[in-house]
């Protein structure tokens, strides 16, 4: 499962997406950004959320990334970063701290709205959504995603998934079109009450997602799935995020 970075305490996914036929991806001379200009890339990190494969961020970091720690529950906004990720966690277990922090709720929903290239993973797709329930409490998410989650009693997603990229992906790969993403899911929470129209960025060909059908909630320039993906020699997602996000930055000038 993605390993939890040290400090943050969270328990967003289980099972060994390493076993999944992928293995990690070769040393590469990929660069995203000239010396002196890194991306700065938004990385959620607290009690709430805290699952990433360390070897995700030290892709990034080995293409010129500059990684910047945020918490999601404590800091008042969201700090100048160019790009945003915000992974699998307990977000539950945190519902209310998270409710209370209203600025970083209204900067994480307005960066989104003003294109800020953002990647959630189950625990964030969570977080941007209008609601979280579980048992009797009730909280007030981010708003981003127009429905509600709610926590059940058993999994609503578990084990191995493959993904199939749509029209839909916003940071396609060269050679994406009609290739599958092998991965995984563990979440007890539904995406529920979810207003339409709206675009998916995978297909399920196995696993459960969001509906069951489709995974990756595409608005503007985020892509949330209940999906964990894992960079690999045949799926270097970081890297697509990366382009993605240095892309969006050379089209606003900054």
């Amino acid at each position: 499962m993605p390993a939890p970075i040290p400090t943050a305490g969270s328990t967003a996914a289980a099972g060994d997406a390493a076993s999944s036929g992928s293995s990690a991806p070769d040393a590469s001379p990929f660069s995203i950004a000239p010396p002196g200009q890194p991306l700065r890339i938004g990385i959620a990190r607290d009690e709430a959320f805290g699952f990433y494969y360390p070897g995700d961020l030290e892709a990034m970091q080995n293409a010129g990334a500059e990684l910047i720690w945020i918490d999601m529950l404590h800091d008042p906004r969201l700090p100048a970063v160019d790009g945003l990720f915000i992974g699998g966690g307990f977000p539950e277990s945190s519902m209310r701290a998270l409710q209370a922090n209203h600025a970083m709720r209204d900067s994480v929903r307005a960066a989104i709205e003003a294109g800020l290239p953002t990647y959630a993973e189950c625990g964030g797709l969570m977080y941007l959504a209008r609601s979280l329930r579980w048992k009797d409490a009730y909280c007030e998410m981010a708003g981003v995603i127009p429905g509600d989650v709610v926590m059940h009693q058993r999994p609503q997603g578990r084990g191995y998934v493959r993904l199939q990229a749509t029209a839909a992906q916003p940071w396609h790969g060269e050679h994406d079109d009609g290739a599958e993403i092998a991965a995984h899911e563990f979440h007890y929470s539904a995406l529920e009450n979810l207003d339409s129209p709206h675009a998916y960025a995978f297909d399920v060909l196995r696993g459960a997602g969001i509906d069951g059908r489709h995974d990756g909630y595409v608005y503007k320039n985020l892509l949330a799935c209940y999906t964990h993906q894992r960079t690999t020699r045949q799926n270097r997602w970081t890297e697509r995020f990366l382009r993605f996000v240095a892309s969006c930055k050379a089209q606003r000038g900054s």
